[in-house]
């Protein structure tokens, strides 16, 4: 029987082969409470650039890239943004450890990305990734990576700010 840890990072007496949460060495200082936001800020960055690249590789026809097609019928990549999303969604239904919050943020950046990066079909229900009416989704895009962001900093700096005496969380 494998001892419990009484939270993330720290382990019980004797508990020396429970390896730490991965993110506490990715993102150190930032609090298991805050983790699940950063990573789902950086998921969601890195998930609608790299989104783009891969579908502008597809656009421009480089060999091995294509559509993903199920009976002849293309795929967009919303859809698979919709079921990460209900994945976490039951997912956090049900856990609540500090590494799921954790993972949880990253696969919903990742998913809200998938959505967001195809906003302006979802809008007017035409293939418009390539057309004026795509930039619709760029802009969100965009909007939604800057405001996140922003909200991120802005509280990082008021905690610093309470004079609790811990600036360095």
């Amino acid at each position: 029987m494998r001892p419990s840890r009484t939270s993330e990072g720290s382990r019980s007496p004797g508990t020396d082969t429970e390896r730490p949460s991965p993110w506490l060495r990715v993102l150190p200082g930032i609090s298991p409470e805050r983790r699940g936001f950063v990573l789902a800020w950086w998921g969601f960055a890195l998930t609608f650039g790299g989104m783009r690249l891969l579908t502008w590789l597809i656009h421009i026809d480089v060999a091995g890239v294509g559509d993903v097609q199920a009976g002849g019928v293309h795929l967009h990549h919303y859809v698979w943004g919709i079921l990460l999303l209900v994945a976490v969604g039951a997912a956090g239904l049900v856990e609540r450890s500090a590494r799921a919050r954790a993972w949880m943020g990253l696969a919903y950046g990742v998913g809200l990305a998938l959505v967001v990066d195809e906003a302006a079909l979802l809008i007017s229900l035409e293939d418009v990734y390539w057309d004026t009416e795509g930039g619709v989704s760029i802009a969100l895009a965009i909007a939604v990576i800057a405001v996140a962001g922003a909200v991120l900093a802005v509280t990082r700096a008021r905690r610093r700010g309470t004079g609790n005496g811990d600036d360095h969380g």
